[in-house]
């Protein structure tokens, strides 16, 4: 349990620039809160007003509450009366609104369930994705992911699913359809398909745990180098592993360097962030963080990298929270070279705790620093090589995803420049390259 007299664990706390994920749950109410009020609120709106309020008050990053008199909004908060669950979260909501801080906010049941899912990096169905078809308004499967039961049984992209379980599926949204495949790990879903070429059939899928892929790698040949291309989606409790899956398989492949790809990497796991250092990194610091009280915990390598090989890092504005953590700590040791577009800017760690109903909140616990002492609030990181992409090579990029990670694609040509000058040969790179713009 976090309490505001200890410091937190890093273990416990994780970064998003939109989304912040799970950690461990809390106790519900303070010490203060006396057995009779406890037993006069139980299952009233109210009691979630005051779980919100006492959490906030024993973690919140700011001793000051952004000037907010905080007992105050306490009593205020308990003084209404809630006929409903929904305005109980409008008063949460602009309880949290008075703080200043966006990424100290309350999660309805939905909103967290979906959150949980995303960080956990794995969900129970059957793993499938889908669009729906603009023209004929069918549902289309994008791919089925490796090892789901949907590409055990031989789903292909473009298949088009006609009924769930019976239910036709024209006009219905992606999001509502996912919801009707979803379920526990173990039941049945019964899809109609409709294949090219093939009279439509039923498949019965059972339902599975599955690991969602948030690393992909690939080999690639630039010239006479043998370059091992990493992109991270995102920091999710499998993150680490996949990676570490990844940097082995093109090490065996006697891979010349790595380009790793944070752009668009909102974050994740702070612990995640960490693991994922300590494989690129042999020594050094990768974060510190301070609370409320003063109180810093600070994360170090730990002698077990993976490669010592030469290391771009591809960043945008994109990249945020646990993204800036692993490329602030690549670069401030000089592990790597950072290329490409100033960072994000968030240099908050957040606590989220479910609550009573299924609901969550998400309060701002801490402040982080690069190894150097860096505070990137609102700044981010700056590239050792700017690269900033025009509006027409993001169209270009986005709506032809073939040309990223090539040389239509200027971050990454850039990258693969640099790693090919005698400056960044060294194993590790010895030192940071003087910021250079390019438009």
């Amino acid at each position: 349990m976090l309490q505001s007299s200890r410091r937190f664990s890093l273990l416990q706390v994780a970064l998003f620039s939109g989304a912040i994920a799970t950690t461990a749950s809390l106790s519900l109410f303070g010490s203060g809160w006396c057995r009779s009020a406890h037993a006069a609120l139980q299952d009233s709106p109210k009691a979630l007003v005051d779980e919100v309020w006492q959490l906030v008050n024993r973690e919140y990053v700011d001793g000051t509450f952004n000037k907010v008199n905080w007992q105050a909004t306490r009593q205020s908060l308990l003084s209404q009366n809630y006929t409903s669950s929904e305005q109980a979260y409008t008063a949460i909501q602009k309880a949290l609104e008075k703080l200043g801080d966006p990424y100290t906010r309350f999660l309805d049941p939905q909103q967290y369930e979906a959150l949980t899912n995303q960080t956990s990096g794995e969900l129970s169905g059957v793993g499938i994705r889908m669009e729906l078809d603009e023209k004929t308004k069918h549902l289309t499967v994008v791919e089925a992911i490796e090892n789901s039961p949907a590409s055990k049984a031989g789903i292909k992209s473009g298949d088009k699913i006609l009924a769930i379980d019976g239910k036709l599926t024209k006009n219905l949204e992606v999001q509502d359809a996912s919801k009707m495949i979803r379920g526990k790990a173990g039941t049945v879903v019964t899809l109609q398909i409709e294949r090219q070429n093939q009279s439509n059939f039923d498949l019965k899928l059972t339902r599975a745990n599955i690991e969602l892929p948030t690393v992909h790698y690939t080999l690639k040949q630039e010239g006479k180098k043998r370059v091992g291309y990493i992109t991270l989606k995102e920091f999710s409790s499998h993150a680490a592993e996949q990676m570490q899956r990844a940097i082995q398989d093109l090490n065996r492949q006697k891979v010349d360097g790595f380009v790793l790809d944070l752009r668009g990497n909102p974050g994740g796991l702070l612990q995640s962030s960490i693991e994922i250092a300590r494989m690129w990194m042999e020594t050094g610091a990768i974060v510190r963080t301070v609370d409320r009280d003063g109180g810093t915990e600070e994360a170090k390598a730990n002698r077990t990298s993976l490669t010592k090989l030469p290391l771009a890092v591809l960043v945008d504005g994109n990249s945020a929270s646990a993204s800036e953590i692993l490329s602030g700590a690549l670069q401030d040791n000089h592990r790597a070279v950072v290329v490409g577009s100033q960072t994000f800017g968030k240099a908050l760690v957040q606590s989220v705790h479910s609550l009573s109903d299924g609901s969550g909140v998400a309060v701002t616990i801490a402040h982080y620093y690069t190894p150097k002492g860096t505070d990137i609030s609102h700044k981010g990181i700056t590239p050792d090589v700017k690269i900033d992409l025009t509006e027409a090579q993001e169209q270009k990029l986005a709506t032809n995803p073939t040309l990223v990670a090539t040389q239509n694609d200027p971050q990454y040509a850039r990258a693969i420049a640099v790693l090919g000058t005698n400056q960044f040969a060294g194993t590790p790179l010895n030192q940071t390259p003087k910021s250079v713009s390019i438009r």
